[in-house]
């Protein structure tokens, strides 16, 4: 996700700094994007200058100190709320004191993120869609201590960027997610009861419901230990059954089965065409 929003933002004209733990991780994200452009300009979306103009905006670095000059700085590391944390705690110190920083947590609270900062009213949700240079929609969500101007500027980039933005109330899974991953949830569910078996149950949702990807499918594009995460702030958010992961969703994350990144989910990518696991 944070190569994705790099990518969109230097096409747009602004200067990046991309950080990461991991120097390697950053070689494969800059890699990747340079990929991804090249398929834009092979489509004559972006031309080559427009490429090459990009690629130059773009800084990496292992050190949260690249931000010091930063404007607004979107967090996209993993799911997890205490990780998310620890990198605000790290990052507020090299911050100039009006620099934003955003979120582009899926469901965590806004609010309890905010209060992990020395700047809960410049903080704020931003979650972009995958992959981000193909999907236009932002949810913006404020935080209960988020001032206007934040607001106002998040809605800004952006719009620059070229997205179109919904916004959202600081509620667990915020608008797509809340409805979108219990309906991945359900469908695992169905397969586990035996409704149907993996094929079955994509092909009904997607010519049934004009959908380009079926729910299981979705699932593993999406990361099944990203779609549980959610799942769990939704249970624990709503103290609600109806949010309880399915226990077949669990499963195949204690597998380490976690969809298209680890080559294996509800789909075996280990052939050229995918074939279900169940």
């Amino acid at each position: 996700m944070g190569s994705g929003i790099a990518h969109v933002a230097a096409l747009a004209g602004l200067e990046v700094a991309m950080v990461d733990v991991n120097p390697a991780a950053l070689d494969k994200a800059v890699a990747s994007i340079a990929r991804n452009i090249d398929r834009q300009v092979a489509k004559g979306a972006v031309t080559a200058e427009a490429k090459e103009r990009a690629l130059a905006r773009i800084t990496t670095g292992t050190d949260h100190s690249v931000f010091a000059d930063a404007d607004m700085v979107i967090e996209a590391a993993t799911e997890n709320a205490e990780v998310k944390k620890g990198i605000f705690r790290a990052l507020c110190p090299v911050l100039k004191p009006t620099a934003i920083i955003a979120t582009n947590t899926s469901s965590i609270s806004i609010t309890g993120l905010a209060a992990a900062t020395d700047r809960p009213a410049r903080f704020i949700g931003m979650h972009f869609m995958n992959p981000v240079p193909v999907m236009r929609l932002v949810e913006v969500i404020r935080g209960i201590a988020t001032d206007d101007a934040t607001f106002e500027a998040t809605v800004a980039l952006a719009q620059r960027l070229g997205k179109t933005t919904a916004t959202a109330a600081d509620y667990p899974g915020f608008i797509v997610n809340r409805i979108l991953v219990p309906m991945i949830n359900e469908a695992v569910q169905a397969l586990q009861e035996g409704v149907g078996d993996v094929v079955s149950i994509d092909t009904a949702m997607k010519l049934g419901t004009n959908q380009p990807m079926g729910p299981l499918e979705l699932a593993d594009f999406i990361g099944l230990d990203t779609c549980l995460a959610i799942m769990r702030v939704l249970h624990e958010g709503f103290a609600d059954s109806k949010y309880r992961p399915a226990a077949l969703l669990v499963k195949y994350v204690e597998a380490g089965w976690l969809g298209r990144k680890t080559g294996r989910g509800f789909y075996d990518y280990s052939t050229t065409s995918p074939s279900p696991t169940r």
